[in-house]
């Protein structure tokens, strides 16, 4: 299997350097016996919000998680959350890492953090690793294997875990859908004439689907690793958002992130370069939401709604990125034009909810 290191990991990012010393002392202290092992600390590339660092001693590797650069938005990035999420799930779904150690003590890096497995596989975004032969046939296999995992997500009972304890499922959608507005409002930085629009639309038709199933609500392409034969996923991350809630807003955000080929400009081109799922064999969203119904037996029929509020709610999350970068939070060039992508989200919700994109 092929090691993520070798094209995911970097050296540290200026201004966002980790105490080794710090570290050190505490691995020491939970991992004695990799006390004598000299600690290597390197910084994953990707990704837009939490850090991540690979630390390897001798023949260890663990992947540390802690949240950004300067003030976060108000119960984001709850690195002990995310812990106790990866601690429930993790015995019945085993492509969730396992979680090592958490810290809340913020004298080691600054905030409070979790160190947890560091898994192996192939990652892929805007274009496939050179050393893999890939063809419309793979393409359509890693289609179904992203939809047959998140059904078999939707399909474990919640009463199995602890989550009741940090969820609300009642009126799942309802409060969603107010929480959400509110962010943007705490994170504007312009005034975006389709907003309201939008907002109106969503808090008027959210469907009264009471299902609840653990949730994912971040299921994407580049949040998954994938066996070297590519035939079967092995690992998938970023759980913060996770929790118990109505499944079909967990497909809504899978597919406001999975881009097809004939999609607008303003969505293929978003962040950069289109990502791999335009590419033939892949599935479109409507042939990934009719696995899914087939797979799952649940009831599609108001999917439009939960891609409008997919769109809005990635809008938020880029909204609030960008208010970071321009509150001077965070300096990464990534951001700059992160306002601009805000918009275009909001425009697509508009699209989606009028049923012209899906």
């Amino acid at each position: 299997m092929t090691d993520q290191a070798a094209y995911e990991t970097v050296s540290v990012r200026k201004g966002e350097e980790l105490d080794r010393s710090n570290i050190k002392k505490f691995l020491d202290e939970h991992f004695p016996e990799l006390m004598q092992e000299e600690l290597l600390i390197q910084q994953f590339s990707a990704g837009h919000s939490n850090l991540t660092y690979l630390l390897k001693m001798g023949d260890w590797e663990g992947v540390l998680r802690r949240p950004p650069l300067g003030p976060v938005a108000p119960k984001a990035h709850d690195m002990k959350r995310e812990y106790r999420i990866l601690s429930e799930i993790q015995p019945l779904f085993g492509v969730t890492p396992e979680p090592y150690v958490f810290s809340d003590e913020e004298s080691i890096v600054g905030t409070p953090f979790f160190i947890m497995e560091r898994k192996k596989g192939e990652v892929f975004d805007t274009s496939f690793p050179p050393h893999l032969h890939v063809t419309p046939d793979v393409c359509k296999r890693i289609s179904e294997e992203m939809v047959s995992k998140l059904v078999e997500l939707h399909s474990i009972d919640p009463r199995l875990t602890g989550l009741h304890e940090i969820s609300r499922p009642d009126h799942f959608m309802e409060r969603q859908v107010h929480g959400w507005v509110r962010r943007y409002e705490r994170a504007k930085t312009s005034e975006i004439l389709e907003v309201g629009q939008l907002t109106q639309w969503l808090m008027k038709n959210v469907p009264s689907n009471a299902e609840a199933t653990i949730i994912h609500y971040d299921y994407k392409l580049n949040n998954a690793m994938f066996s070297s034969d590519l035939k079967s996923m092995v690992g998938l991350f970023d759980w913060e958002m996770a929790t118990v809630g109505d499944p079909l807003a967990d497909l809504g955000v899978a597919m406001g992130y999975w881009i097809q080929y004939d999609d607008p400009e303003l969505l293929k081109l978003g962040i950069g370069k289109p990502p791999v799922t335009v590419m033939e064999g892949f599935y479109s969203r409507a042939q990934f939401i009719e696995e899914y119904a087939r797979k799952s037996g649940r009831d599609v029929d108001h999917i439009h709604f939960y891609l409008s509020f997919a769109y809005f709610k990635l809008a938020v999350i880029v909204q609030q990125i960008y208010y970071r970068y321009k509150m001077g939070q965070t300096k990464d060039p990534r951001f700059k034009d992160f306002d601009r992508f805000a918009k275009s989200l909001i425009i697509l919700g508009n699209e989606a909810a009028l049923n012209r994109l899906g």
